[in-house]
């Protein structure tokens, strides 16, 4: 058995923004030869959730529109009033409550069998990194275990 690690470096380009990373992943399992196995798809931040689903633009208009109303940007949040938090802030601190409210919804990972040095994926599914906050660099980590 081997175990292969790769970070994956994406760029959100805004709030809500679903990124296709299914061919990023795929190129990743094809360099390590692995032809049975299994992968581990893992978010590195905490306002950016992996899924899968179908990229169907219709649908995640609508997914969209669901998360929103899950946890509007509009609502005030504890985590975002500066005056009476006091862990976990950094420079340049921006008002997230929202982001990290959908993140509730939804996992930070998935895990993927891999057959024929490939994702084992039905027809219509597809990997989404989804950002929660803002446009910002994001990195999603796999680990690729198989022969």
């Amino acid at each position: 058995m081997k175990i292969f690690n790769h970070i994956i470096d994406i760029s959100s380009n805004a709030t809500l923004d679903f990124i296709d990373i299914t061919e990023k992943i795929k190129s990743a399992i094809k360099e390590t030869g692995i032809t049975e196995g299994v992968i581990n798809i893992q978010s590195l931040h905490t306002t950016l959730a992996i899924i899968v689903n179908e990229a169907e633009p219709l649908l995640i208009a609508d997914m969209k529109v669901l998360l929103e109303k899950l946890a509007p940007q509009t609502h005030q949040y504890q985590h975002d009033d500066f005056e009476i938090r006091t862990v976990n802030m950094c420079d340049g601190e921006c008002a997230n409550g929202h982001a990290h409210n959908k993140a509730l919804h939804l996992p930070t990972s998935t895990m993927i069998n891999v057959l024929k040095n490939d994702l084992q994926l039905g027809k219509w599914q597809r990997i989404f990194a989804i950002e929660l906050d803002r446009s910002r660099p994001r990195q999603v980590a796999l680990q690729i275990i198989g022969n």
